[in-house]
């Protein structure tokens, strides 16, 4: 599991409660955190849980893969937000079994990501073999 910069997560916490213009003890409850634990996050003096983030992320009103990438949790990917979320935040999984499923989902859009980029590759190389192989190119091209 990537180690979370706690710091750089408490900052963007802060910097997001900020913008949503919450007060600390606001946020505190909105989360269910209380409101010193909330305090030493903010201040990088706590590494919050999945499930911590989680839920201080549904009190901020987003994503918690936002909070996830933030802390180092999770890489940026493409797919499926509210799926990595589910995953990410579901309370019956141990954090080790949230990371091994997350890496197993990214695992999967790689694969796709690179069949789909395969197939994209071969359809243009046949795009370009059939050009070479008609006829009435050769003659336009010549005239």
């Amino acid at each position: 599991m990537a180690r979370i910069d706690v710091g750089g997560l408490g900052g963007f916490i802060r910097d997001q409660r900020d913008q949503a213009q919450m007060s600390l003890r606001q946020l505190s409850k909105a989360a269910d955190v209380s409101n010193p634990y909330l305090s030493q996050v903010e201040r990088g003096l706590r590494k919050p849980s999945a499930e911590i983030l989680g839920r201080i992320a549904q009190g901020l009103r987003i994503s918690a893969e936002t909070l996830y990438v933030q802390a180092g949790i999770l890489d940026h990917r493409e797919g499926d937000e509210t799926a990595t979320t589910a995953i990410a935040s579901d309370p019956t999984l141990t954090e080790r079994q949230r990371t091994t499923l997350l890496q197993i989902y990214a695992a999967f859009q790689a694969e796709n990501r690179a069949q789909a980029d395969r197939a994209e590759a071969e359809a243009a190389a046949m795009t370009t073999d059939s050009d070479s192989n008609d006829p009435t190119k050769d003659r336009e091209e010549t005239r």
